[in-house]
């Protein structure tokens, strides 16, 4: 059996529960997925702001993780919130959402496109798609929907995702669709077969990701940027998280 733990760096708890039925439906019945939300930070990631100080919490789950048996951890944030920092913290692999889903993407699309929440996280995540080599083929939209809307279905949310997708593959040509935030993880199927192309979940990508990895014996590399922290003492409310 293969666990496989899916953290929300947010602190709400029924948008753990979306993400961690999107991650079973497409795991293997040999890979067990344990879904956890973060004991601390913001409600919703929106924006760098909430983005750091969702990380203690984040990085408090997975180290937590590892010690109870983990083999790779998928960090369910689009974002990819506190990514290196977690890989050079433990040595299974650690999966960003973000990553997984353009690297699916690219795999089946020469061109798509990334529609996320708010403008304001659509900066973040173009950068994101720079850092992962996709610029060249990736857009970004934002639907201005706040994350907590997703699971309203009173709040129009699901309609100006839909638009959005509309005005992606009009004026983008997109092949291909990306739900750029994890509370959008239980709309993928619906919307592919809406609109009759493939629309990505990172969830479901990151999943399978993690366990092709485990599956071939590959852990996180401890040389170079991903070494272990240097041991030293950490100040304050933070004496915690001080390298071992």
């Amino acid at each position: 059996m293969t666990r496989v733990v899916v953290v929300n760096p947010n602190t709400t708890a029924s948008m753990t529960a979306t993400i961690g039925h999107a991650a079973r439906i497409v795991a293997a019945p040999t890979t067990e997925i344990v879904a956890v939300t973060s004991s601390m930070g913001p409600v919703s990631i929106e924006g760098y702001y909430d983005e750091a100080f969702a990380l203690p919490g984040l990085l408090l789950e997975i180290g937590k993780a590892e010690r109870e048996g983990a083999q790779a951890a998928v960090i369910a944030c689009f974002d990819d919130t506190g990514l290196d920092a977690a890989r050079a913290m433990v040595r299974m692999p650690v999966i960003g959402i973000c990553e997984a889903a353009l690297v699916t993407a690219a795999f089946i699309a020469k061109r798509f496109t990334v529609v996320t929440t708010m403008e304001r996280s659509r900066v973040p995540i173009e950068e994101l798609v720079q850092r992962y080599g996709m610029a060249g083929r990736a857009r970004v939209r934002a639907a201005n929907i706040a994350v907590l809307a997703l699971e309203d279905p009173n709040s129009g949310a699901r309609d100006r995702l839909r638009n959005e997708i509309v005005r992606a593959i009009a004026e983008d040509n997109a092949e291909a669709i990306v739900l750029g935030c994890a509370g959008m993880a239980d709309l993928a199927l619906t919307l592919s077969r809406e609109f009759g192309m493939p629309v990505i979940d990172g969830v479901g990508a990151a999943v399978k990701q993690a366990e092709a990895l485990v599956a071939l014996g590959l852990g996180t590399s401890k040389r170079g940027a991903y070494a272990a922290p240097v041991a030293k003492p950490y100040a304050g409310a933070l004496a915690e998280f001080a390298p071992a």
